[in-house]
């Protein structure tokens, strides 16, 4: 039975879809005016690892992860840049979509762009001014007025007062309390616009995610998930917004993953101590950073470092070494949820609020089996239980032979294989001294030698 923590309650609840057999799931995707950095990466694998999941346990799966393609970071960026807001955030959609199928994330059912659904965030918007949850202001921007709505703020556990003297707001004589949100803004010269019954302008931020989430998947759906910096206030008015204008809940499940840090401070790009996905994968094997953000439960802070990380490349290389004396065509198992102790364990696991340390714990396990006993069938369910998890799909000699760009070390594959074949023959003639010595000779390049029964393997270090 599967349980999931969900914020708003802040209890571990059995889920229940609102359909029998069907979840639809929405998270909050990326704001496209630069490179994906690490904390959009966990965003990617941590949603990814639970729909596979739920697919896992047969439900059909409608997951709609939206791309913020306007606000006020873009067009300052294409300001800066000289060029037109769609032509910039091209260029990083393009790049997103690079960096989520190098890292194994699964596209998602739907992928909208706020600007082409500025249609249903207007409908929303003016059933806000007719329920007067919303107004329009002097200078023609149209606000939520949150003293409306008597639930702000169950989300975050705070009230109205709380959240104004705990959260720095921004100062604005427009509107009627600071904690009142934009929800359209009127048009400024050199910005982007649409045409509204107020005037035109463009959307605020958070009615975005209001109107696409209804769009696709309806007034009411089973999980909303994104990064716990969203909870608020973003993901709070989200509900002020959707539950203002139909009057019933919105989601049954509010899901949150874990902040990434870096020297005890969140990463991200406004403190500048951010590393991009693309900068980390020309060191680390995207399997590596894919690993990396499994390894931690995904509520958990996730800590970045070289040593963390390099620590995941070697705890993966322990699993395709139990994988590689076997091929890849004959890892097709069927899994015997109901009588394997390890699918039972990896299953209980997984249905435990989506705890895949304890799952890669099982994985280790079934890797210790394998070394122990040889036998396919352990090799077998390692694979298909990693697989599970986007994890060990790759051939295990192409896993542990091929390295990132910086590693590629001095000798190429051809020439590692020709002193593989020296140091062989110098055996033969009993010539143990050479045969050291090519051995060192490739160890120093970061090539690791392995002599089995099968012959002589090799990977990098």
């Amino acid at each position: 039975m599967l349980k999931i923590y969900d914020t708003l309650t802040r209890s571990k609840r059995e889920f229940i879809p609102l359909v029998a057999g069907k979840v639809k799931i929405y998270v909050c995707g990326m704001t496209v005016y630069d490179y994906c950095h690490l904390g959009h990466a966990r965003v990617l694998v941590v949603f990814d690892s639970i729909v596979r999941w739920l697919q896992t346990l047969g439900y059909q799966v409608i997951y709609v992860r939206n791309i913020t393609d306007i606000d006020d970071k873009i067009i300052r960026r294409a300001l800066e840049n000289n060029e037109p807001f769609t032509t910039l955030t091209a260029r990083y959609i393009q790049a997103m979509e690079e960096d989520a199928t190098a890292l194994g994330v699964i596209p998602p059912s739907f992928e909208p762009r706020a600007t082409e659904c500025i249609d249903g965030m207007l409908t929303m918007i003016k059933a806000l001014l007719d329920r007067e949850l919303a107004y329009i202001a002097s200078n023609g921007d149209v606000f939520y007025d949150v003293r409306r709505f008597p639930d702000y703020g169950k989300l975050s556990g705070k009230s109205l007062d709380d959240l104004r003297a705990g959260e720095r707001v921004e100062i604005d004589s427009n509107k009627r309390d600071p904690l009142d949100f934009v929800l359209w803004k009127a048009a400024k010269p050199d910005e982007p616009s649409w045409d509204s019954p107020w005037g035109k302008g463009r959307p605020g931020w958070h009615i975005e995610c209001s109107a696409m989430s209804e769009h696709y998947l309806g007034e009411q759906f089973d999980i909303h998930g994104g990064g716990q910096d969203l909870q608020f206030p973003h993901h709070e008015n989200e509900i002020a917004q959707s539950e203002g204008v139909h009057g019933h809940p919105h989601v049954n499940y509010w899901i949150h993953n874990g902040f990434v840090r870096v020297d005890n401070e969140k990463m991200s790009k406004s403190l500048g101590n951010f590393f991009t996905v693309r900068e980390i994968l020309t060191r680390y094997q995207p399997e590596v950073v894919r690993f990396f953000i499994i390894r931690a439960h995904y509520r958990s802070p996730l800590n970045y470092s070289d040593a963390h990380l390099n620590d995941a490349k070697n705890a993966l290389e322990r699993l395709y070494t139990a994988l590689r004396n076997h091929s890849p065509s004959h890892i097709n198992e069927t899994i015997d949820w109901e009588n394997d102790p390890y699918a039972q364990r990896f299953m209980a696991a997984m249905n435990d609020d989506f705890n895949t340390p304890e799952a890669v714990a099982v994985l280790f396990d079934l890797a210790s089996k394998v070394n122990q006993t040889n036998d396919l069938h352990y090799a077998n369910l390692l694979k298909t239980l990693g697989g599970l998890l986007g994890l060990l799909q790759q051939s295990p000699q192409y896993y542990l032979q091929h390295s990132t760009p910086e590693q590629t070390g001095d000798y190429s594959e051809e020439q590692i294989e020709n002193l593989i074949q020296q140091r062989l023959q110098a055996r033969k003639e009993k010539n143990f001294s050479q045969a050291d010595a090519l051995r060192e000779q490739l160890a120093a390049a970061g090539i690791v030698l392995e002599d089995g029964p099968q012959g002589t393997t090799w990977r990098r270090e």
